[in-house]
């Protein structure tokens, strides 16, 4: 099985960027009081640093075992954090219709 903590890696870092983008937006058009668009946003940002933090981990374990367990737990946060930005979006979506 190919490697996937690289990815990982790279994409968690680039939507923690933007799980942060959203809530900076919020909080200076002060949209934030009347949506649950932050806390889902700042959740996903707490969800991607453990992922980018897990992911690292498991690129620079020397064991095989830890690898396949830090790859994994990155995984699965990773996952769960692009829920949250999903649900972010649909937020905003219903919000402009």
């Amino acid at each position: 099985m190919e490697k996937k903590s690289p990815h990982i890696l790279n994409a968690s870092s680039n939507l923690l960027g933007f799980s942060l983008i959203i809530i900076t937006s919020l909080k200076i058009t002060k949209i934030s009081q009347s949506t649950y668009l932050d806390e889902f946003a700042g959740f996903a940002c707490i969800l991607f640093a453990l992922s980018c933090f897990f992911s690292f981990l498991a690129i620079r374990t020397k064991s095989e075992k830890r690898e396949y367990t830090f790859e994994s737990i990155a995984d699965y946060l990773f996952l769960i954090a692009l829920f949250c930005i999903v649900l972010a979006v649909i937020i905003v979506t219903l919000k402009i219709l």
